[in-house]
């Protein structure tokens, strides 16, 4: 099986941008996936997207002067879902959404990538759930179209938290956006204890994906105590033709107990892995 493999900018935020990047070069990958959250990421939206343009031809630079490209740029507006979700029954925060997602398409573009990423949006109480999954197919129906003028890929990561928690919520999701794609990432399955094979259908609706270890109860864990069945999703992988980025995406946050790995290491064994196995395809 053919492979690319990126490596998220968010794994070592300790670091600074550039040491990151030079670490993820060091570490042989060819892809970033680059974290537009604001609060909480080198890059952060409100200071990248003032003038996304050039914004993006810096980050485009310095990529290639370490020999890497962009895999994929991925829009969070604020350290909380809830605020700046897609869905917001506040206009006034939607349009500011919106304003920002063209502004990403903006620099995407110009930092050379062809995949962006958001969230899919969260349940309001105050609404409840089909309202609330209405607005959201709605909005999402916009990003797609605005990607797909724009030349771009468009996908949404299933989160924990978010409107579409299981699988099933996903795919509904999916049926409900016509060219809607999956940022896939199965460990917010895993930690809910939802086995592979539930998870495994949406990777025919799948434009990236992350990969780390996981197991139930927790997002991330050290690769030696995952459960995820790794090669039987390159497996699945395979079959449905996949040719887009592996993310490899361990992350340091205190959140989920996802400060509790030592991301070098497991980002090597992790990567190691996949190539392996990938190679036996």
């Amino acid at each position: 099986m053919k492979t690319k493999f990126a490596c998220a900018d968010f794994t070592f935020p300790l670091l600074g941008h550039a040491p990151a990047l030079d670490l993820i070069a060091m570490l042989g990958f060819k892809g970033v996936d680059i974290g537009l959250f604001e609060q909480r990421s080198h890059l952060w939206p409100s200071r990248e997207l003032k003038n996304p343009a050039a914004s993006a031809r810096r980050l485009r630079r310095a990529l290639a002067d370490r020999g890497l490209v962009a895999a994929d740029i991925f829009l969070q507006m604020w350290p909380d879902f809830t605020p700046y979700a897609i869905n917001q029954p506040a206009a006034g925060r939607r349009r500011k959404a919106r304003d920002w997602f063209l502004r990403t398409l903006e620099y995407a573009a110009a930092a050379g990538c062809r995949h962006v990423t958001t969230l899919p949006g969260v349940t309001f109480a105050e609404e409840g759930r089909e309202a609330s999954l209405a607005r959201a197919a709605s909005e999402l129906a916009w990003r797609v179209e605005q990607s797909r003028a724009a030349g771009l890929v468009f996908g949404v990561e299933a989160h924990v938290g978010s409107i579409a928690t299981t699988p099933e919520e996903a795919a509904d999701l999916v049926r409900r956006v016509p060219g809607l794609t999956l940022t896939l990432d199965y460990t917010h399955f895993t930690r809910a204890g939802i086995p592979d094979r539930r998870v495994e259908p949406l990777v025919a609706h799948a434009s990236h994906f992350h990969m780390r270890g996981a197991r139930r109860g927790r997002l991330q864990c050290n690769f030696k105590r995952n459960t995820i069945d790794y090669p039987r999703m390159l497996a699945a992988m395979q079959r449905a033709g996949y040719r887009g980025w592996i993310g490899v995406e361990y992350v340091w946050i205190d959140w989920e107990h996802c400060n509790e790995s030592d991301n070098i290491s497991e980002t090597i064994m992790l990567r190691d892995f996949l190539r392996a196995e990938a190679a036996k395809l």
